[in-house]
């Protein structure tokens, strides 16, 4: 029988979602005979590749040690992205006066208590999808408990050893955990905590300003918190193309948050007047009391409980599991996918690699390789940024040389019609050439308001298709020249990517 998992706060809601993804009282199935696939970890990668099996008549064994799921569902973009909504409407509203809509001064605040109520209702009502009992029933043998490697063709979970001809490791990442002296002992959120909250904090420090970071900061600010943010790098989302993310900067400190670059915290008490950090910021040393730290410098890969010797699966503890562009492991049994072993850590990136996986495991014939798929992302700060391909930044730092073709929203109708013209689409190919500068899809860049783009055209697991209705730089379409003639609706945010095609020049260019 599986363990008791208890989610704060026990209202209704996290009842739901316990009961759905770590039922209590789950009794395991007993194996027979040799699975043709056995998957560890019930994140988005592991579903994916559990029902993808069983729906082509595979023997299938899921196993899960706490709740399927996994981060998107339970921590990640299902929570966030609702607070995240509840922050911008508002946002919205204390934009509305440029609109001509009359909002009274100071009427518009957040009720946190129901903010969050809300976003425990919506994991809940969504998270039947990832169910134990419809994989049951889709003829998935879910397992809950821990498993672990114990030989190159046998997996032990709850005591029972399951054999099988492959398996998938899609155990997934947990937040780092930064080495500040005394932060332990005074308490802190991560991305896994920050979801049971039911009281807002009036004073927020969040350590880190990469996506995770940005995007919590400011819907804390918007929900009522003073925030601040340290960062150890000069600029926020440092991975980021460098105009896209002082877009984003300025956006932040306009709303009050205040941000500490190149800062390091050094030391975190618990006094009576709240947790208090002591930092330097250059030669500089300071001193801030705050209620409660968010902590957001980075992901783990989870390897440890893995075993992962008796497979003989080469691993480290950053990188995560090594893999070849086939998403094999050193023992060609067993495959890896999602952030235990690829460097883009994102919903939609787990999803692909586990349809990968499923040729590359399941099927005789060509193989497919993850590097012949181009990875969209998206940040949900507001402007939000959305990306594909290689950034100005990046190639300049790998001396790749680059034509840049900007269109500023300003330019855009519809976005001056929207009160929402800050902004740019940005395309980087490389130079002579209408490709990126790896040789695939266009690389572009877009931010503003809404990168969503015409509102309707992007779902959650596909920020590529910020680019237009379906994404217009996709990797189907290898330059810019091509889907030139498509018909975008005039009064959309879809004619950026038709305004960048007019800026690059339709005769091939030779390089010289």
């Amino acid at each position: 029988m599986s363990r008791t998992v208890r989610i704060l706060p026990e209202d209704r809601w996290n009842q739901e979602l316990v009961a759905n993804v770590h039922p209590p009282g789950w009794e395991n199935p007993t194996p027979s005979g040799r699975y043709n696939l056995v998957v560890i970890g019930a994140g988005s990668g592991g579903l994916v590749a559990a029902m993808g099996a069983a729906g082509l008549g595979a023997k299938v064994a899921l196993i899960e040690r706490h709740l399927l799921g996994g981060d998107c569902l339970n921590y990640g973009c299902v929570p966030s992205k609702s607070l995240i909504r509840s922050a911008r409407a508002i946002g919205e509203l204390r934009r509305a006066k440029q609109l001509g809509v009359v909002v009274a001064e100071g009427s518009v605040r957040g009720d946190f208590a129901a903010v969050m109520e809300r976003v425990r209702r919506v994991r809940a009502a969504i998270s039947h999808h990832d169910s134990a009992e419809r994989f049951q029933r889709a003829g998935v043998d879910v397992y809950l408990g821990t498993g672990r490697f114990v030989a190159p063709d046998m997996v032990e979970v709850d005591g029972q050893r399951l054999r099988f001809s492959r398996a998938v490791i899609a155990t997934g990442t947990r937040p780092r955990r930064p080495e500040v002296p005394g932060l332990e002992e005074a308490g802190y959120l991560t991305n896994e905590t920050v979801f049971s909250l039911t009281g807002l904090p009036s004073r927020l420090a969040v350590f880190g300003g990469g996506p995770i970071g940005c995007e919590l900061a400011q819907a804390f600010q918007r929900l009522g918190a003073q925030v601040v943010l340290f960062h150890r790098h000069g600029r926020l989302l440092n991975r980021e193309d460098s105009e896209a993310a002082e877009l984003v900067q300025r956006a932040l400190e306009r709303e009050g948050v205040r941000l500490l670059l190149t800062a390091q915290p050094v030391r975190v008490e618990k006094t009576a007047e709240g947790k208090r950090i002591d930092y330097t910021l250059g030669a500089r040393v300071g001193r801030i009391v705050v209620d409660e730290i968010l902590v957001a410098v980075g992901r783990r890969p989870n390897v440890e409980e893995l075993n992962l010797e008796a497979a003989r699966v080469c691993y480290d503890l950053e990188r995560g599991v090594h893999v070849n562009d086939f998403l094999q492991t050193t023992n060609r049994r067993v495959y890896a996918v999602g952030d235990v072993c690829m460097r883009e850590r994102f919903t939609h990136a787990a999803d692909v690699a586990a349809r990968i996986v499923l040729q590359n495991a399941l099927f005789p014939g060509p193989k497919r390789r993850l590097s012949r798929v181009l990875i969209p992302h998206a940040i949900y700060t507001d402007p939000e940024l959305a990306q594909v391909g290689l950034t100005e930044d990046r190639a300049q730092e790998e001396g790749i040389p680059v034509d840049v073709y900007r269109v500023p929203l300003e330019d855009l109708d519809r976005a001056q019609t929207d009160g929402e013209s800050e902004g740019v689409l940005k395309v980087v190919l490389k130079r002579g050439h209408r490709s990126n500068p790896r040789g695939d899809a266009g690389g572009p860049s877009r931010w503003g308001p809404d990168c969503r783009g015409h509102r309707s055209h992007l779902s959650r697991d596909r920020p590529g298709e910020a680019f237009a209705g379906r994404s217009s730089l996709s990797n189907a379409e290898r330059d810019l020249s091509k889907g030139g003639g498509r018909l975008q609706p005039s009064a959309s945010d879809a004619a950026a990517p038709a305004m960048a095609r007019s800026l690059v020049p339709m005769d091939p260019l030779i390089s010289s």
